[in-house]
């Protein structure tokens, strides 16, 4: 990972407030729609643990009523009546452990759906700052993790905790003085629960994010394989992979060393404690003063609570682990939604016209860092912008890399906020709108054209959710992809692939025309969709670009001549500075950029045709 990214995920997790409270009370509320189950989870719990401290009892009566007495008839009932605390014991077991397995799979479930919905509300601006491989990293791998925890560790945790207290009390019922032996260890076993505990958390937190990067890179290779492939980068690839694994093996080592550190020393303090009393209760024993049963009782116990505190000790590790996880995924949660919705919104017209007025727009990308951070520099990107665009006009866009245009389609869409002017939809300003209403006033054809891994009938519906199958056949044929289409062996259910591998880039366009015909918004967007096309399917593209921009206020963003010549009006552009408006014939009589930028790309249209 970059620095720059890695510092914004740093500043993410810094600015978060995660980190500063219990994340207990944020998983809980996930478990809120289900307390009858959690409830239910709980008393089969103490049922569960209950029988098996009454089994201490049982052993008590054994030696002192069977073995001591010699009574084989006093022997056999204790022995079934045993057998019958283990039967309910075991029921309660399978009863607590499918209810908390359910539970971490519903309340892993709900996390996502909820990490998700927050993730749609916010805008590209955010992932330009941390890497979609990390988001999803966060959203699969962390909350997998807090499942296990709900379901398993919890569980456990719990249970421990039963059995350690009620463990105590059939302890001191048994003999107050070896009881107090055993809490005056307790602080020295307790002790390197909370010392390396903390020490587990924060290597968990650092292993997290440290997969996170792994997942982010192998998430970048496999997405541009050709490219990879077609430089011979598959070497250095290999290195780069190797080194974030090694990172991941680095922390991972130290949490494990951590965590075995933590059992080791439970587990010697516990079984040293338990020896040491027994030692004490043997010369009780010896003096008359400690039943055998009593004792063997007892050390049951004993033995049971420090089972139950290994455990504890065990799944502390577990739980610190999936407290990094939470961390990451409240941070997420938390991330303050960047374009916020109105509280009152105003409407559009019943009938959008398609009218578009800026009026002195400033932007930069700096606005949308955190910290201060910059994204691109603080230079305004768009420095004053006055355009006023008619219902129905078609309007095309002109200049060099850098220009603004395309961040103006963003503004236009409103997915960044200015630093200051308007910009107004049929006399409305933007701000002042619903964004999904704004939004579904545009229907964006971009450069690259979008592909979903899904049908072709799939495909061409997102423009239009309800539309029906011979809708989208019409946008279909209206976009000349109906030709190429009914050539594939399932037609219009044909899958595509993942980004439509499956389609040449000319018929790729052609779908996301159909998609736009389809949606039939009255302002068009169009980021130069003919640029990397061969002259077949550019002529075929521009036909159905002519269909699709019948009635809607277009803007283009033109890169070839051919592309302006029939707008209504050119655009010059120049570092978010509009220089120059007009005709292609008044623009090469006036300005002298224009001329430079027609002229060039008069020659490459002739290069192109003499190929």
């Amino acid at each position: 990972m970059s620095n720059s990214a890695s510092g914004d995920i740093e500043a993410l997790a810094t600015s978060s407030s995660a980190k500063q409270r219990s994340l207990l009370p944020w998983i809980v509320a996930f478990l809120k729609p289900y307390k009858i189950r959690v409830g239910a989870a709980i008393v089969f719990l103490f049922i569960g643990s209950l029988a098996w401290l009454s089994l201490g009892q049982g052993v008590r009566l054994m030696v002192d009523e069977g073995f001591v007495q010699d009574n084989a008839a006093r022997l056999n009932e204790i022995i079934l009546l045993l057998l019958g605390i283990t039967a309910i014991s075991s029921s309660a077991i399978f009863c607590r452990f499918y209810l908390m397995t359910w539970l971490g799979e519903r309340v892993s479930a709900d996390i996502r759906v909820a990490v998700y919905d927050h993730l749609l509300k916010l805008s590209p601006g955010f992932y330009a700052r941390l890497r979609t491989g990390e988001v999803i990293s966060r959203f699969t791998a962390d909350s997998t993790l807090i499942q296990s925890v709900v379901g398993s560790s919890l569980s456990m945790a719990l249970r421990a905790s039963v059995t350690v207290i009620g463990g105590i009390v059939m302890m001191a019922i048994t003999s107050v003085k070896l009881t107090c032996l055993v809490l005056l260890a307790v602080p020295l076993v307790l002790g390197p629960v909370g010392f390396f505990g903390r020490k587990v958390r924060a290597l968990s937190r650092q292993s997290q994010d440290r997969v996170g990067d792994l997942g982010a890179y192998v998430d970048e290779t496999l997405h541009e394989i050709h490219t990879v492939q077609a430089y011979s980068h598959e070497e250095r690839d290999r290195t780069l992979f190797n080194e974030r694994v090694e990172a991941v093996m680095l922390v991972a080592g130290g949490r494990i060393r951590y965590r075995a550190m933590l059992i080791s020393s439970v587990m010697f303090l516990s079984i040293a404690a338990i020896a040491a009393v027994t030692w004490v209760g043997a010369q009780d024993v010896m003096t008359g003063s400690l039943t055998g049963g009593e004792l063997s009782a007892f050390m049951f116990y004993a033995v049971m609570v420090a089972g139950a505190v290994a455990t504890i000790s065990e799944v502390v590790g577990e739980i610190q682990r999936a407290s990094g996880a939470a961390e990451r995924l409240v941070e997420l949660v938390e991330t303050p939604i960047d374009i916020p919705s109105v509280p009152q919104p105003l409407s559009l017209p019943n009938k959008v016209c398609g009218e578009l007025e800026l009026k002195q727009v400033r932007f930069t990308y700096s606005n949308i860092q955190e910290g201060g951070s910059e994204l691109a520099g603080e230079d305004e990107v768009i420095r004053g912008l006055d355009i006023h665009i008619k219902p129905g006009e078609r309007v095309a866009l002109v200049g060099a890399s850098g220009a603004g245009k395309s961040t103006l389609f963003q503004l236009l869409q409103r997915f960044y906020l200015l630093k200051s002017g308007s910009i107004e939809l049929d006399g409305v300003d933007i701000a002042m709108l619903n964004l999904q209403t704004l939004r579904q006033q545009y229907a964006l054809v971009p450069q690259e054209s979008v592909i979903f891994a899904a049908s072709v009938l799939e495909n061409v519906r997102y423009g239009r959710l309800d539309a029906s199958e011979a809708e989208v056949k019409q946008a279909c044929i209206a976009a000349r992809a109906d030709e190429f289409i009914n050539e594939f062996s399932d037609g219009y259910h044909t899958y595509l692939g993942e980004r439509g591998v499956r389609l040449s880039g000319g018929q790729k366009q052609r779908i996301a025309i159909a998609r736009a015909i389809l949606a039939d918004r009255p302002v068009l967007l169009l980021d130069e969709a003919t640029s990397a096309l061969d002259a077949v399917s550019e002529q075929k593209v521009k036909q159905a670009l002519d269909t699709l921009m019948v009635g809607k206020t277009t803007l283009i963003i033109a890169h070839r001549l051919a592309t302006v010549i029939n707008a209504d009006r050119i655009l010059v552009l120049d570092k978010g500075v509009l220089v120059a408006s007009g005709t292609h014939q008044e623009l090469m009589q006036s300005n002298a950029l224009y001329r430079q930028f027609a002229s060039l790309q008069l020659l490459t249209d002739d290069g192109l045709q003499q190929e």
